[in-house]
């Protein structure tokens, strides 16, 4: 299924109802440098959804957006509204988000290099004063990271990148979030690493029921375990469509999938050309 900016249907695109959804938004850096144009997204509840696209094509800037933490970066949304469970969420900060149940694990596998692994997944979990529940959720993220607790003593800096990210991740499930926005987790890790970090995140969905909201560049993994996906380009979404649709499309699979030939241009300018081809038929 195509989609432009102002025509994109931003109901839920499978069966249950949304959790998050995106409406027209527009994000400005320093006041002057436009990132996002007209972006509008839905994210099911108990969904795992997918935004691909290079490099600056808006993946991260979209997900900031939502997690309310362009301001760190200078940002702001100027158009267009986010709403949680139909409540607008652009006003709250931070904070406020992950005791509503969202929280984000930033590009680049963020830990506190001087703590241990256990004291890093700890801090995931200041919003919750329960110790037992504390407890309780220490081990379930160790249940789904073994390698973690056979790690928890060592400090994050003596880690592996794939620990780190696996770290990331659990510090984020220390909360006990309904979503969680997931950037770049195969970013500089070796294949094998990352799938099992996509495994554990499909894990989490199946019998946690996380919905995540991933941005990633390796579009053949994502699509193998994501539910739906959003293509961006430029600060744009151009195209969406189920996850099985999007790998079997012709241009996804030459532009992201890496089947096919020829000199490669824009993903817009070869669909408006196809497009034109159709017409002239």
């Amino acid at each position: 299924m195509e989609a432009t900016a102002t025509t994109i249907d931003t109901r839920s695109p499978l069966t249950a109802p949304a959790l998050v959804t995106v409406n027209g938004i527009e994000v400005i850096y320093n006041h002057v440098i436009l990132v996002l144009k007209g972006v509008s997204l839905a994210v099911p509840e108990g969904s795992v959804v997918a935004i691909l696209g290079g490099n600056g094509a808006g993946k991260t800037t979209t997900l900031r957006a939502i997690s309310n933490l362009l301001a760190g970066e200078r940002g702001e949304v100027t158009k267009g509204s986010i709403e949680y469970r139909g409540d607008q969420i652009q006003n709250l900060n931070p904070a406020e988000l992950v005791k509503r149940g969202v929280v984000q694990v930033m590009e680049g596998r963020h830990c506190f290099a001087h703590l241990t692994i256990e004291e890093n997944l700890l801090t995931g979990a200041y919003t919750r004063k329960n110790k037992g529940e504390i407890a309780a959720n220490l081990e379930k993220v160790y249940n789904y990271f073994p390698r973690l607790k056979t790690r928890r003593t060592s400090q994050a800096a003596y880690t592996s990148g794939g620990e780190q990210q696996m770290c990331a991740i659990g510090r984020a499930l220390m909360s006990n979030p309904n979503m969680v926005l997931l950037d770049e987790p195969s970013m500089g890790l070796a294949p094998q690493i990352v799938e099992e970090v996509f495994e554990i995140v499909k894990d989490l969905n199946t019998k946690e029921k996380t919905t995540f909201l991933l941005a990633e560049q390796n579009t053949n993994m994502a699509l193998r375990y994501a539910d739906y996906g959003y293509i961006m380009e430029s600060g744009r979404i151009v195209m969406d469509g189920t996850a099985q649709d999007l790998a079997s499309n012709e241009d996804v699979k030459e532009f992201y999938l890496g089947v096919g030939g020829g000199e490669r241009k824009s993903f817009k300018e070869v669909k408006s050309y196809k497009r034109r081809k159709r017409w002239l038929a």
